[in-house]
């Protein structure tokens, strides 16, 4: 179990160095502050004003924060879905030979999204914060280690998990349809191949080949980011705003940040960005599935 997640957090940590300035622009399109015009027209907008403004470091500002959070999350995800998945075939005395049916390997993906919500909120906060916009923080520059003392000193250790609720919908909801669509995926390609050749089961079970674990793998990355993409956007905003409003005195809650989200920009608000999350998501988690299936069955 231990190894597959240092596996895990190799193809993790690889994914997000890949995708991480596509989600800058992502938070940034998400957080645009309430009854003001809207900054950006679109991805292709923000990438240039970010460009212009601080050059091509500044999509990759605050990377140390999500590159740990890459690691946590996909360790942590890889981990508890192997695990929940032997504790579920222990429970149900299935055949450890043959693999779970879907609707259990669903079940077990959104279990190991609900464990991964708590380690990830509080990075996924820290991150967010800095993804931002440039500039200060209370008169600090934008950092780590600025935005962990601000939350700590305004909030305490609690205020770390601001946004704990979307990132909990997230997580669960998208872990089911990430791990489900893989391995919904890659179940067909394998009916696909054992009704072409008459294997016995342990060959049947062999990895498949590369074009075929990275187009289960991008089918897995859509799924997660595009089904519940409104979540993530409420969650970005609260994480993004946290600061300015408890200045204010002000401490929405998730449905009231939802609720003022849809009054002023309606469904469109709640999907913005999510174009470009989608797109960077596809060979991003594609990735992520062939290293981790690639080193898995390298280290046995």
């Amino acid at each position: 179990m231990a190894q597959h997640a240092y596996v895990a957090q190799i193809a993790g940590i690889t994914g997000k160095l890949f995708e991480y300035p596509f989600d800058t622009v992502k938070v940034r399109l998400q957080s645009q502050p309430e009854n003001l015009p809207l900054r950006y027209s679109g991805p292709i907008d923000c990438f240039k004003q970010a460009l212009r403004s601080g050059g091509f470091n500044s999509l990759y500002r605050g990377v140390s924060a999500p590159l740990f959070g890459a690691a946590v999350e996909t360790s942590s995800l890889f981990f508890s879905y192997r695990l929940t998945q032997k504790a579920v075939s222990d429970t149900l005395g299935h055949n450890k030979e043959e693999p779970l049916p879907l609707s259990a390997l669903v079940a077990c993906g959104a279990i190991s999204g609900g464990f991964t919500s708590v380690l990830l909120t509080p990075i996924e906060l820290v991150k967010c914060q800095i993804q931002a916009e440039p500039g200060k923080l209370l008169g600090q520059p934008k950092n780590p280690c600025s935005v962990i003392a601000c939350v700590y000193r305004h909030h305490g250790v609690v205020g770390f998990w601001r946004g704990q609720f979307g990132t909990l919908i997230r997580e669960t909801g998208g872990s089911a349809a990430w791990f489900g669509s893989y391995e919904g995926v890659t179940a067909f390609f394998r009916k696909q191949h054992s009704q072409h050749h008459s294997l016995p089961l342990d060959e049947r079970l062999q990895p498949l080949p590369i074009w075929q674990q990275l187009l289960a793998g991008a089918s897995a990355g859509v799924s997660y980011n595009f089904l519940f993409y409104p979540a993530d956007t409420i969650k970005s905003r609260m994480q993004t705003e946290e600061v300015v409003s408890s200045l204010r005195g002000q401490k929405p809650s998730f449905l009231d940040v939802g609720r003022a989200l849809w009054r002023q920009q309606g469904l469109s608000g709640m999907y913005r960005g999510c174009g470009i999350t989608v797109a960077r998501s596809a060979p991003s988690s594609a990735f992520i599935f062939a290293i981790y299936e690639s080193l898995r069955g390298y280290f046995g």
